[in-house]
């Protein structure tokens, strides 16, 4: 039956289902995490650890992934009710740069993607580090005003409301880990299909001229990523396939502005931030992350 299809189908289809299988355990560790941390942290436990001191608590938010590692896939619902609760918003939005990034889970899923590589984990935490120390301290000392709409609704992860009190916390966990992991996981199987296609269909030529001017490939893949809109534990996975063909540069822009800017967290901030703000906010972090990538692309 295999032998009637063509060899290149079925060469997309091997790398498609490698990144796939390769990529899938660190999602689910990563959403059973996310859904135990959503149920059992509450914005109210980190308010009370927070110093007055607004560079200490920029460091506090950048450096709260850690610790507390949380998917962009529902990261602003989770920020939004820290700035309601009065978590500094030069707090909360380092964290939301960060946490998709820097966590244990992910820091390892990049480790694994990139051949056992420390080098390309630690540069990818370095950029969101360095994007969440200039958007901390832009937001402490820059941008005073209130960055909020004025709607009021909770904003429920992922499109789900949370199950009822009386059904136990330890059942809610799971529930949006379950969630949580097939949410994840629509977009790794449509990110992983996007990389096996180009891998495999899109001329070499093409991919050859994009990537011999790095700093156009820097622009593509920040689009691409954007565009595809994957998970941060299965990102990496994708840029690794990625990177023989567009270079160590262009692959970091590409994983270290995925996990702040796409499509579903895009939506998602328009009904928290005010127009003015998300603006402001794409053109800092797209401007900060090209001149980061930029910054390797000369040095390495």
């Amino acid at each position: 039956m295999f032998s009637d299809l063509p060899a290149s189908f079925l060469q997309m289809s091997a790398i498609f289902l490698s990144i796939v299988i390769e990529a899938l355990p660190f999602v689910l560790l990563g959403s059973i995490i996310s859904g135990f941390i959503e149920v059992y942290l509450t914005p109210e436990k980190v308010v009370r650890f927070l110093p007055q001191n607004k560079f200490l608590n920029i460091l506090i938010g950048s450096f709260a992934g850690l610790i507390f590692p949380s998917c962009e896939c529902g990261i602003v619902p989770i920020i939004h009710r820290f700035l309601k609760k009065k978590v500094p918003t030069y707090t909360a939005l380092p964290f939301l740069v960060t946490a998709p990034v820097i966590n244990p889970i992910v820091l390892f899923a990049t480790f694994s993607a990139f051949g056992n590589s420390w080098l390309f984990a630690l540069t990818r935490a370095l950029g969101s580090l360095i994007l969440a120390q200039v958007l901390g301290i832009l937001l402490g000392f820059v941008w005073t005003e209130d960055i909020l709409t004025n709607h009021q609704e909770n904003l429920p992860l992922h499109g789900h409301k949370h199950t009822d009190q009386g059904q136990g916390h330890f059942f809610q966990a799971w529930v949006h880990a379950l969630d949580e992991f097939f949410d994840s996981g629509r977009y790794l199987i449509l990110g992983a299909l996007f990389a096996s296609s180009v891998q495999v269909y899109v001329p070499t030529r093409i991919l050859t001229s994009i990537s011999s001017s790095p700093f156009v490939a820097i622009l593509i893949l920040m689009v691409l990523s954007f565009l595809l809109s994957l998970c941060s534990e299965a990102d990496a996975f994708i840029g690794s396939s990625l990177l023989g063909t567009f270079g160590m540069a262009p692959v970091m822009a590409f994983l270290v502005i995925g996990p702040v800017l796409d499509i579903k967290n895009l939506l998602m901030m328009t009904r928290v931030f005010k127009k003015t703000f998300i603006r402001n906010f794409i053109l800092v972090t797209v401007l900060v992350v090209f001149l980061f990538a930029a910054s390797l692309e000369v040095l390495l």
